[in-house]
């Protein structure tokens, strides 16, 4: 491990070595990418500096240790210093663990009403509504691509674009099926419902990561549906695009021009294909599956929303928390922590079993 934090070092000083070089910005796809390449590494380039410091502290204390005069403040920083590194050290082994390449990705999200008919729709909507609010507080962009509304203000299903800083290492827990247990508001008897909404996480995907054949596009034009005023539905502004090999279908019809429209469905296309074959290779080299959505069922679940308790659970780690209205506001960072750390121990005990 310290050989690789050491050369990880010296590269980390020639990458801010060529960004301080005039003519590095010649290149604009070359500055982009050390840049990223210094964010990147800068975490773990700062925590084993100050690792090396404090080794350099606690051999100083040891040394000191001999003097009487100085033995009680030198045996003080000894602690310390062993403390620190002890904690240094388990801050390394997590920073060293494979990065996930699309974590920095802003990312696409569907949310489809699963079992519960009305009440699913209406749940459907208050997950987009917990997503906004938390993608808010962040400080991330969101864009909806398309949507699907009912009469009483549910959502059939909706697509929408995050963008912001690190979007994907923090919204890919979020893939799956969410059972919600709660009283409709068109239930008079006051009994208690269990219905799903099912939620797709995909990185977005730029070109070069991933080349589409034109020719392998069918597109379509049509009418764009729902609330929009006169100009959205006389014109045929909304986009379908068939990706014939496959059979995806993806539409956008936010957007009022034709081509915005296009562009958009373009990148869910390219997301939704990208994240097809990554599946499709990481079946092939391990029988692990990615968790995948599902079909909705209420047995599929990966976490309950039990309102009449103001209790949120997540089945996969464990974790109940009794704070279910300020969830559903967008306080997700508690939830969101808790699934990180878990995927950092998860692969922390693969990385020492090999």
């Amino acid at each position: 491990m310290t050989e690789k934090l050491r050369a990880l070092s010296l590269h980390y000083d020639d990458v801010a070595a060529r960004l301080g070089a005039p003519e590095t910005y010649g290149d604009p796809a070359l500055v982009a990418r050390l840049n990223r390449e210094q964010k990147e590494l800068e975490p773990v380039v700062t925590a084993w500096r100050t690792y090396e410091r404090r080794q350099r502290d606690l051999a100083g204390a040891q040394e000191l240790m001999a003097d009487p005069d100085m033995r009680e403040l030198a045996q003080e920083e000894f602690h310390q210093a062993k403390a620190d590194l002890e904690r240094l050290e388990g801050e390394l082994k997590l920073l060293l663990l494979p990065r996930d390449p699309n974590d920095d990705k802003n990312v696409i999200v569907e949310i489809r009403a699963g079992v519960g008919g009305e009440e699913a729709a209406l749940f459907a909507h208050s997950l987009f509504r917990m997503y906004s609010m938390y993608a808010d507080a962040r400080r991330w962009k969101v864009e909806v691509d398309s949507v699907s509304e009912t009469e009483l203000g549910g959502i059939k299903e909706i697509c929408f674009t995050v963008e912001g800083d690190g979007a994907y290492s923090r919204l890919k827990f979020e893939s799956g099926v969410h059972r919600v247990q709660r009283v409709p508001e068109t239930e008079s008897g006051g009994r208690i419902h269990t219905s799903t909404a099912t939620v797709a996480v995909l990185p977005q995907v730029d070109e070069v990561d991933f080349h589409l054949d034109p020719a392998d596009i069918e597109m379509q034009v049509f009418r764009s549906s729902g609330a929009g005023g006169q100009h959205i539905n006389k014109t045929s502004s909304a986009v379908r695009l068939i990706h014939k090999p496959t059979g995806t279908v993806v539409e956008c019809q936010q957007e009022r021009s034709q081509f915005q429209n296009r562009d958009r469905a373009m990148e869910l296309l390219r997301a939704r294909l990208y994240e097809a074959k990554v599946r499709e290779q990481e079946e092939a080299v391990t029988a692990e599956r990615r968790s995948q959505v599902g079909t909705g069922m209420r047995n599929e679940r990966i976490r309950t929303y039990n309102f009449p308790q103001g209790r949120l659970t997540d089945h996969r780690i464990g974790l109940t928390l009794y704070k279910l209205e300020s969830v559903m506001d967008g306080d997700l960072d508690e939830v969101i922590d808790a699934l990180v750390t878990a995927d950092q121990a998860e692969k922390l005990k693969n990385s020492q079993q090999n």
